[in-house]
């Protein structure tokens, strides 16, 4: 066969051209370099977490989901954890922030966040990818940090856009939701989520996931 050096170049540049332009699908959550989502960990993956009793474990699970990082710390600390010790068991184990609603109080709750990442988690709103986040929180912070402080967060996904690999980043959500998450479309209200998503799973479940989606 006649080797084409113009094909053979043409090709070249076009892989180039693919591979410069920034992917426009992202990951539900920031990637985990560690931290386990505390509303889907199992019971013997807490067990190991610092301060984590068998008791204190029974009682997490049976109470969730929770719904913020803010109500799991009520929780822990009527546990009789102190906060020190929660803090300690947030490097961990966390219940993502929603980088477009969090409150100061839960920006605060994020390990080594401090004062500085809650003004700076807010100014940029809304964040609409993760390559954004690394490029806004990246002038404060280097990337090891940056990427650090994503694993504790996640961004909204449109349920009517969202790509399969969007949804499988929702923790939890696996081949099922990424079906019905799509017979649905176009979803209207969030009502209308929680009627028809109820049909499969309990209201607990609805209530966890819907914490990960909006409608636009």
């Amino acid at each position: 066969m006649k080797f084409d050096k113009s094909r053979v170049l043409a090709m070249v540049l076009m892989l180039a051209v693919l591979n410069a332009v920034p992917s426009t699908v992202f990951a539900q959550v920031g990637k985990s370099l560690g931290v386990v989502d505390v509303n889907t960990a199992t019971e013997p993956a807490l067990l190991t977490m610092p301060s984590m009793t068998p008791a204190t474990v029974k009682a997490l699970v049976a109470a969730r989901p929770f719904a913020s990082i803010t109500e799991l710390n009520t929780f822990l600390l009527g546990q009789k954890l102190t906060q020190e010790q929660a803090n300690a068991f947030y490097a961990k184990a966390f219940v993502h922030i929603n980088l477009n609603t969090a409150t100061r109080e839960e920006i605060l709750l994020v390990p080594g966040a401090g004062t500085r990442m809650s003004r700076e988690f807010a100014e940029y709103r809304p964040w609409k990818t993760w390559a954004q986040f690394d490029k806004e929180i990246g002038k404060y912070v280097g990337p090891a940090e940056t990427a650090r402080l994503a694993q504790y967060a996640f961004i909204p996904i449109n349920l009517n856009t969202a790509s399969d690999e969007d949804i499988l980043g929702i923790p939890g959500a696996g081949a099922r939701m990424v079906r019905e998450f799509k017979e649905y479309r176009p979803w209207k209200t969030m009502e209308q989520f929680n009627r028809e998503i109820g049909k499969y799973v309990d209201a607990k479940e609805v209530k966890r996931l819907a914490r990960y989606v909006v409608i636009e």
